[in-house]
């Protein structure tokens, strides 16, 4: 008799200059709780210890940060580089990942960020789940309503006006990030079904 598989744990570990990111950060937790995981939204500015012991456990993690200045946020770079501590003993190994982020401008530079995001879940050994949409908003019956309207593959990006606060995060950059949380505890759900069936 087959044991039912256990609930996927998915973790969202961002960080928010001025609330944009929190936005992306939260729509990317209510698509991995639709899809059935229990998720845990970390601020890694603020991270604690129990924070830490949360993401050792979790089998997907969701990186999170503006883009600033090309990059993410000397905030996020800095738990990356505690989290170094987690790499000497591989103890992220064989975890999924993916990333978000948001900036005042469409293009801003947002893939190198969601690239180093990646470059920092291969060097802990993790497995990345890229956003897997096609592009929106790139022919002439597009409008900037559809899913991935800026055309990113790697993860999730979002575009809010310099000038605007939270509120105006855009609607289909929301909706794009919670694909990206179904997505993730969709393949978190597979991966834990699949080590099941090879270890029965």
């Amino acid at each position: 008799m087959s044991t039912p598989a256990r609930t996927p744990v998915v973790a969202v570990a961002y960080h928010s200059g001025y609330g944009h990111t929190a936005v992306i950060a939260e729509a990317v937790r209510d698509g991995a709780a639709a899809a059935g995981a229990v998720v845990h939204l970390i601020k890694v500015d603020e991270i604690t210890d129990e924070q830490w012991e949360l993401l050792d456990a979790a089998d997907a993690i969701a990186f999170g940060s503006p883009t600033y200045m090309s990059t993410a946020s000397a905030a996020f770079h800095a738990f990356a580089e505690e989290s170094s501590k987690r790499w000497s003993g591989h103890s992220w190994k064989d975890k999924l990942a993916t990333g978000f982020t948001n900036s005042g401008s469409k293009s801003g530079d947002k893939l190198s960020t969601l690239q180093y995001f990646s470059l920092l879940a291969a060097q802990h050994a993790m497995t990345w789940v890229n956003l897997g949409l096609h592009p929106g908003w790139n022919v002439s019956g597009g409008s900037e309503h559809d899913l991935n309207r800026l055309g990113f593959f790697l993860g999730a990006g979002a575009q809010t006006n310099n000038d605007e606060g939270p509120d105006a995060v855009h609607k289909a950059d929301v909706a794009t990030a919670e694909h990206l949380g179904r997505r993730l505890a969709e393949a978190a759900r597979v991966q834990i079904a699949g080590r099941a069936a090879l270890a029965a």
